[in-house]
């Protein structure tokens, strides 16, 4: 075995862990669920059923990830963040019977490669979250994020904008729409409601 889980962790014999992850105590990892490799979950997190995780992802403790969730490689899920899955949730139909699997359709929070979702955020599904994007602490997305954007609030709206780093952005003094990270030098055209960063 070539990845870790912890005595009191659950994972379900047909989920698939890659090499390097751990899983820490008392995490809760669904049937068919898929982590890639050099993957962090942390204790209490929940992974749904069929959820797919790429390599080197990080849920801390008690992230709540529902089916059918798409996570890209390098996306962090701060503690106690949840990824919801049902756009009109009921307990019971009108009828007043209680609901079960089969009588919903869950949606699914595409988080795409890079993007971080801050402590105690929700995604409200369905709904994108870009590349390399940051969710606030506490932010409630109830809309598609785009690549690049910081979106703060309930609902969360674009406050400004994210380099690779993590670090909000600077507009170029002279230079309207030319956007570069105080971090690492990497420059960014905004465009069309967009960034795009600069090869």
């Amino acid at each position: 075995m070539d990845f870790k889980v912890q005595p009191t962790a659950q994972v379900d014999e047909t989920a698939a862990i890659g090499a390097g992850t751990t899983v820490w105590d008392l995490a809760q990892i669904r049937e068919d669920a898929r982590l890639g490799s050099g993957c962090i979950v942390g204790r209490g997190a929940y992974v749904g059923p069929g959820v797919r995780i790429g390599d080197n992802v990080k849920l801390q403790n008690y992230a709540l990830v529902y089916e059918p969730a798409v996570l890209g490689d390098g996306v962090f899920v701060g503690p106690a963040a949840v990824l919801t899955n049902d756009y009109f949730p009921r307990s019971v139909d009108p009828e007043g019977k209680l609901k079960r699997g089969g009588d919903w359709e869950a949606v699914a929070v595409e988080v795409a490669e890079g993007a971080s979702l801050g402590a105690r955020s929700v995604c409200v599904a369905p709904v994108r979250i870009g590349r390399w994007a940051l969710v606030a602490a506490g932010a409630v997305v109830t809309r598609d994020v785009p690549d690049h954007a910081l979106v703060a609030g309930v609902p969360a709206r674009r406050i400004g904008w994210v380099g690779r780093a993590g670090v909000r952005l600077v507009e170029r003094d002279g230079e309207p729409g030319v956007w570069e990270c105080p971090e690492t030098g990497a420059r960014y055209d905004e465009k069309d409601g967009g960034l795009v960063e600069r090869a």
